[in-house]
């Protein structure tokens, strides 16, 4: 497997980017004696050709910096481009029937349902990176204080790059918690949560599920890749999560991922979804952020294919700059395809930090 090494300039020019290293991903596997997507050396892998043709090499890293040199990019947004809002946090939970979805930023959100509080890829540090002195830092403050938030019951865990996985935040969840806080991961992070005091975490294949107080937990496929140190390559798996609830409402967190045809399945095994928390940015240069991330469009294409109803709401935008596009670009484009799908424009729900999306029973 070819790896092209990250050493792009974050959005402080400090040269640490999460996605350090990236790998060139290979197509299907044939032996049927374990999951396409596991490897013969216990590593895990991408088992389906890429829908945009992979063309990454040693040398595409020099390319990447060539032309952060030679293009001029768009500025960092300011502190009110991307506001903090009020939240409307249910506490200590939401009320019967309702769903409420809050967004922290990047792919955090509170998730309140089914008398649960969940967290996904809780982030509250100031920076996605190994070090708090260096890495990409946030435009702007979370958006529910960490002091702020109900009783968590549960995380779920998409994968182990700095802006999902972050330490920092899982001590103070566990200072705060202990191990009655259930982790939910894909494959091969008890290991690493271990290393930090955190015992209880159950590990999930894609199509494994978990009860999670009653509400069905559901791991499924993603295109992505793992790695945090530099003797790592994708030895954790990656994923994303269909949340299966009691009154027959259904949640979607789509975790990081680019684009694959593997969204119809997930919808049609674990949908029909009530709302979608779906990637929208961090896409380009998009010969080199393809296989990994989504642009908008492909994300509303995504939508679709997962059932095309219920809440859309995008995420993976306007909290860190990883990659080169505006970072006040995704939304804008997510409208334009949303309304050339021909969607329903009630359903796209572009969340601020902090706002609360309510969903009740009518």
């Amino acid at each position: 497997m070819r790896l092209a090494v990250d050493e792009s300039v974050d959005n402080e020019g400090t040269g640490v980017d999460p996605h350090i290293i990236i790998p060139t991903m290979g197509e299907r596997v044939t032996d049927e004696t374990r999951p396409a997507h596991h490897g013969p050396d216990g590593r895990f892998r991408i088992p389906w050709p890429l829908e945009i043709a992979d063309q990454r090499s040693g040398g595409s890293i020099f390319r990447w910096q060539w032309e952060r040199l030679t293009h001029k990019r768009a500025p960092n947004p300011r502190p009110e481009q991307v506001p903090v809002v009020p939240h409307a946090v249910a506490q200590p939970r939401a009320a019967e029937g309702e769903i409420r979805v809050t967004w922290v930023g990047h792919a955090s959100f509170l998730i309140q349902a089914a008398g649960l509080n969940l967290l996904t890829d809780p982030h509250w540090s100031r920076r996605a990176s190994p070090s708090q002195r260096i890495g990409p830092a946030r435009f702007q403050e979370p958006g529910v204080p960490f002091d702020a938030l109900p009783p968590i019951d549960a995380v779920l865990l998409s994968h182990d790059h700095y802006d999902h996985l972050d330490q920092g935040t899982v001590e103070r969840l566990h200072a705060r918690h202990g191990n009655a806080l259930r982790w939910i991961t894909p494959l091969a992070y008890r290991r690493w949560f271990a290393g930090v005091g955190v015992t209880s975490v159950t590990e999930l294949d894609w199509w494994d599920e978990a009860d999670v107080g009653g509400i069905r937990v559901v791991c499924a496929p993603a295109q992505h890749w793992t790695r945090r140190k530099l003797k790592e390559m994708n030895d954790r798996l990656w994923a994303s999560y269909a949340l299966l609830l009691p009154d027959g409402k259904r949640i979607y967190f789509g975790g990081d991922s680019g684009y694959f045809r593997g969204y119809q399945e997930i919808g049609s095994r674990l949908g029909p979804f009530d709302v979608s928390m779906i990637p929208i940015g961090a896409y380009d240069p998009r010969w080199f952020m393809a296989p990994a991330h989504m642009n908008p469009e492909e994300a509303v294409r995504a939508y679709r294919e997962l059932g095309g109803r219920g809440a859309f709401v995008p995420m993976h935008w306007g909290t860190f700059r990883l990659t080169d596009e505006d970072p006040l670009e995704p939304p804008v484009r997510a409208r334009v395809a949303w309304d050339a799908a021909h969607l329903r424009p009630a359903d796209l729900h572009v969340l601020r930090h902090g706002e609360t999306l309510v969903l009740g029973d009518g």
